[in-house]
């Protein structure tokens, strides 16, 4: 129990400071637990991370859960995924339970200043993502065709057909990259490795097959079941899951996508704002489970395919695979960032210096995200320049 408490405090401290997305995460993981602490060596934090690249999901969550089972088995993989995500679900579902009961907001200045910060934390991920998942211009063309072909495709189907065209792209062009030797233990026996990928199936069938459930949980499930690339990729499957049907409207959920920037930890959490918004008569409890299942299907998977990764990552078509894909979620980030973020949220010449002035804060100064979104929001509430410089 003392190794479990260690790993679930030494998460939340991580859950309550790990600003920046993703990557941050990342970077915040080695530092902590390959450099600092020695729970695990570079090497097999390498390969873990490669299988949490590979699979669907939040790749910077699902990299600390897999710590978590490295160290402590199970149960420490659910306090370290509980640490790590407490702070930011409950700060998200919090927002969620304050934006239904004040009613009326849809065109108040600090929604639209959130979504102005939207514009502006997507574009800057989505240079970053470019500058690193597609190098040359194979990759680039790939991303290009996936951006053109999710705009054409209509509603929740097309980002998935286009993950699947960038697996089959990657496996027609590219070379599969070497695979460096860990060991990656036995926190997992192959039985609750079979008994995971068995709860995931039944997911999908319970909230995304014939006997579908409701249809917020089936969204957050599907989504997080078959979004590779992590946080900022699971907009465009959302919004044509989520908004599409009119489950939630544009200006709330690109608002609610803008405040989670804001927030330490993983931005998946803004599966608990959609819980709450949703489902204003009990918004606590459905953000909970809301946050639950979207996190739900990428943890199965970690639990069910680690046991085998080692075997399972030599061979070279799961290797091809994963550039085309990584290209293929550039492509579906350029699109979302056009449709909707800036078609909702760009309106007026003052729209596109503060979205501008943000995204220079970003990329020159550094500026963290929070920061950034806090100052849009104050700009919508506090300067009111929407309709005198329309």
């Amino acid at each position: 129990m003392a190794r479990i408490a260690e790993i679930s405090t030494t998460f939340l401290q991580l859950g309550l400071i790990a600003f920046g997305g993703p990557v941050a995460h990342l970077g915040y993981f080695h530092r902590w637990f390959v450099e600092d602490r020695r729970w695990l060596d570079s090497e097999t934090y390498t390969q873990t991370l490669a299988l949490c690249q590979l699979l669907p999901g939040p790749t910077s969550s699902q990299t600390g859960f897999a710590i978590g089972l490295h160290r402590g088995g199970l149960a420490g993989g659910l306090a370290a995924w509980l640490g790590f995500t407490l702070p930011s679900a409950a700060l998200m579902i919090g927002m969620g339970v304050g934006v239904g009961r004040l009613g009326g907001i849809d065109s108040a200045d600090w929604l639209a200043g959130l979504k102005l910060a939207a514009v502006a934390v997507v574009a800057h991920a989505l240079y970053g993502t470019a500058r690193q998942l597609c190098p040359d211009r194979s990759r680039q063309l790939v991303a290009a065709a996936s951006a053109l072909a999710v705009s054409l495709i209509p509603g929740a189907v097309g980002p998935f057909m286009v993950i699947i065209g960038g697996a089959v792209a990657g496996l027609a062009l590219f070379r599969p990259s070497p695979v460096p030797h860990a060991d990656l233990g036995d926190s997992v026996s192959r039985w609750q490795a079979i008994a995971a990928l068995a709860f995931f199936a039944l997911g999908l069938l319970a909230l995304a097959g014939p006997f579908g459930a409701a249809p917020l949980y089936s969204a957050l499930y599907q989504s997080g079941a078959l979004v590779f690339g992590g946080g900022h990729v699971v907009l465009p499957l959302l919004d044509a899951s989520v908004v599409g049907p009119g489950l939630i409207d544009n200006n709330r959920f690109i608002a609610g996508y803008g405040a989670a920037q804001a927030l330490p930890g993983p931005l998946f959490s803004f599966g608990g704002f959609l819980g709450a918004s949703v489902m204003a008569e009990t918004p606590v409890i459905a953000g909970l489970i809301a946050t639950l299942v979207i996190f739900a299907p990428g943890l199965l998977l970690v639990i069910g395919l680690l046991p085998f990764w080692q075997s399972a990552s030599r061979y070279p078509a799961s290797r091809r695979a994963l550039p085309g894909i990584n290209a293929a979620v550039v492509g579906l980030l350029a699109a979302v960032l056009w449709d909707p973020v800036i078609t909702d949220s760009i309106h007026a010449p003052g729209d596109v210096a503060i979205a501008l002035i943000a995204l220079a804060l970003l990329s020159i100064t550094r500026t963290p995200p929070w920061a950034v979104v806090a100052g849009c929001a104050l700009a919508g509430a506090g300067l009111g320049y929407w309709p005198s410089m329309a």
